[in-house]
């Protein structure tokens, strides 16, 4: 059963797999989380927030790397 939240494990699954994407990879997977989210908004407000949250932890290892 999925949950329309981000659980921890979303997280660390997330953050474990930007640590193996190059920097493309990331900006793509970014730019794509934050469109779902944006056509997400107004319609369903709390899986917006999944996709952002999503964006945000792919775009702090961007920060992390300093790129």
């Amino acid at each position: 059963m999925r949950s329309d939240y981000a659980t921890p494990g979303d997280f660390a699954k997330w953050r474990s797999h930007a640590e193996t994407l190059d920097t493309y990879s990331l900006r793509f997977i970014i730019t794509d989380c934050r469109q779902a989210a944006a056509n997400l908004r107004q319609v369903n407000p709390v899986r917006e927030g999944y996709y952002e949250d999503q964006a945000f932890t792919y775009a702090d290892e961007l920060h992390r790397r300093k790129l």
